[in-house]
């Protein structure tokens, strides 16, 4: 923070959110270049060492660009969450404003970017034998299963939940078993005042260009070896990391109920699903500036 004629100028964060394979990572390494600065990540799975080709982390050349925090520096092992990222998050936009007036903060995971924003409550701890009873039981009985489950048992979750999302639903469950009260006894954080002006970029494309950048993008994994990628995670494939798009399609072929063409014409649409639930996410804050993303200098300006 600077006083500039009797103005306290804020330091700056340059939230940088939108779909999966919309381009946010050659976005962010041009504008955090720009504003001579650092990136922090807000991807609930890039932060994990032994996941790297199917959460689609940045190259190695990518990450000499830029300094980048909260890639590849946790284990699927440790149970992370939203209320972990808002500390840890904070903790380095601290550290890093010591020597830049501005950071960069990358990703698509909104519940994070809104955790850091604006502050959440924290979560209970949830024991391992409830996660993992909820999880035998969603594989064995479906989406439906669990539907029925929220319905039932948690209207008020349920009037307001992605109803599609089994992890969000899993959460939830878990929640409600641990501690006897709904997931939204938790969620209804006034938000924090930060020290800090938050400025929101969000990029975008016709949707048409954009399913063409996943289905590529997914065959590229494959090519790049997901599939023995998904093979040396198989003893974390219960962890919550695990069960989310390019991960849990593939263990369903190593299981035998799917042929290896059925889960990737399965991964392309689920990771479409997951991009359309991104943007009605991040469509809702009215905050967002959203552009077609560009790495021209000269329209990186215009945030700067």
């Amino acid at each position: 923070m600077m006083m500039h004629n009797n103005q306290l100028i804020l330091n700056k964060v340059y939230i940088v959110a939108g779909p999966t394979a919309v381009g946010k990572t050659s976005f962010a390494i041009a504008l955090a270049k720009q504003l001579n600065t650092e990136i922090i990540s807000a991807d609930s799975r890039q932060c994990y060492q032994e996941l790297s080709i199917g959460v689609a982390r940045p190259s190695t050349d990518e990450l000499m660009e830029v300094p980048h925090h909260f890639i590849a520096s946790h284990s699927v092992a440790d149970e992370l969450n939203a209320g972990f990222f808002e500390q840890y998050a904070m903790a380095q936009t601290e550290r890093l404003f010591k020597n830049h007036n501005s950071v960069v903060m990358v990703g698509g995971t909104g519940l994070y970017i809104k955790a850091f924003c604006e502050g959440i409550d924290p979560m209970p701890m949830i024991p391992a034998e409830i996660r993992a009873g909820i999880i035998a039981q969603y594989e064995a009985k479906g989406l439906v299963w669990l539907q029925a489950e929220l319905k039932h048992k948690d209207p008020a979750f349920w009037a307001v939940a992605e109803q599609q999302n089994p992890q969000r639903l899993m959460r939830a469950l878990e929640v409600l078993t641990a501690t006897g009260v709904s997931i939204m006894e938790y969620r209804s954080a006034k938000k924090k005042d930060r020290n800090f002006e938050v400025v929101k970029i969000g990029l975008e494309m016709p949707a048409e260009l954009l399913v063409n950048k996943i289905n590529l993008r997914v065959d590229q994994m494959m090519q790049q070896g997901l599939l023995e990628e998904v093979k040396s995670t198989i003893a974390f494939r219960s962890k919550t990391a695990l069960q989310t798009v390019g991960y849990k399609e593939l263990f369903h072929y190593i299981d035998g109920k799917i042929s290896l063409d059925e889960a990737v014409h399965q991964m392309k649409v689920h990771t479409r699903q997951y991009a359309k639930r991104q943007m009605t996410w991040f469509k809702k804050d009215p905050a967002f500036q959203w552009i077609y993303p560009t790495t021209k200098t000269e329209e990186l300006y215009a945030f700067c």
